[in-house]
Order: C-alpha cells, then structure tokens, then sequence
C-alpha cells in the first residue's frame, strides 16, 4: 500500500502554508501588524491615516550639511555701494573723523575700492582691507572679547609675573604705642 504524504508536510516552504492570501491568518487579522506596521506600498487602508496625520511620512528626506558657524564675510565694494542704506538704517554714524561702521560677526575682505573715509570695527580684516581702508586715511578697529584665560597665558608667555588679586576691603590695624613696643622687647 502507498502512503499518502499529509497535506501540513506539503505545505511546508510555501508561502501561505494553505491559509488563502498571504496577508491572511498572521495573529492580528488583516491588520498587517501593530502600530504603524504594514503601512508600505499596498496598504489602502493605512494610507488615509497616515496622509491625514503624518504628511512627511512618505519620501525621502536626505542628511543636511553641517555648517561651521563663523564669520560672516563683506568685501569692501559692498560696503562702497551700500553705505547710504546703512546710515538711514543707523547701522553708520557720520562723525567728524569719517563714518562710523560696527560689524560684529563679520570678517572686511579687501575686494573693491574705497571713496570715503571709514572708521570700520569688525572681528577680522583680511590684509588688503586694512591696506585699503587705512590709505584714504579711515581706521580698522578689531573688536574680539578676549577671555581673561588667555591673557595670563599670554603674559605667562612673555615672561611677565601677575600681582595676586588685591582684596578690596582693607582691615583696620591699630598702630603700637612706644610703651607698648618697649614692653614687647623686653
């Protein structure tokens, strides 16, 4: 007599193993999962959900570049061209030694030429700026919060010894009498 193999044994390496469509029979019904699980490519009944409460859900979204955060850079020639605008902006002075210009966080390039006198205080200048600015007869002002760290390293550097700190509360001492200096030597 031949034996017939059981249906389970045949079933076995397939993908359905005899349960219809394969999304069928998984544990937690048609639902394709927990949470947002089973929201893919197919998923209809998913989808209206998601676009409703997720938008960005789908797409890629890529890496953004990190940035150095420094100087901000100006040449010269833009500060030529835009000088009218800042002075009714108030970001110049007109002074009786030139205009006065204050850029923090920014670096003067030395591209372009300049017409006016300016007195400039920025964080850096590049050399050609400085050559620039200081021939017509304006100033280049670094403006740098230097930490108090730095400046006894410097001097450290130089060879100079600090002063300790000086307390500012002076005690009062009282001055010895001549009779009392003269018990004391006794």
């Amino acid at each position: 007599m031949v034996k017939k193999r059981s249906k389970r044994s045949r079933l076995r390496g397939r993908k359905t193993c005899g349960w219809g469509s394969r999304k069928k029979h998984r544990g937690s019904g048609s639902r394709g999962g927990k949470g947002m699980a089973g929201t893919g490519k197919r998923s209809g009944h998913h989808k209206t959900f998601i676009l409703k409460y997720f938008k960005n859900y789908f797409g890629k979204t890529g890496f953004v570049p990190i940035r150095k955060k420094g100087l901000k850079v100006i040449n010269l020639d833009f500060i030529e061209r835009t000088l009218n605008d800042m002075i009714k902006k108030g970001a110049a002075k007109k002074t009786s030694k030139g205009i006065e210009l204050n850029l923090p966080k920014y670096k003067i390039l030395g591209s372009g030429d300049l017409k006016s006198k300016l007195i400039i205080k920025a964080d850096s200048f590049s050399e050609s700026a400085k050559e620039k600015i200081e021939k017509i007869g304006g100033t280049a002002e670094i403006i740098r919060k230097i930490k108090e760290k730095e400046v006894v390293k410097a001097e450290e550097i130089e060879g100079k010894k600090t002063e300790p700190s000086k307390p500012l509360i002076k005690k009062e001492t009282k001055k010895a009498e001549p009779e009392q200096l003269a018990k004391s030597k006794k």
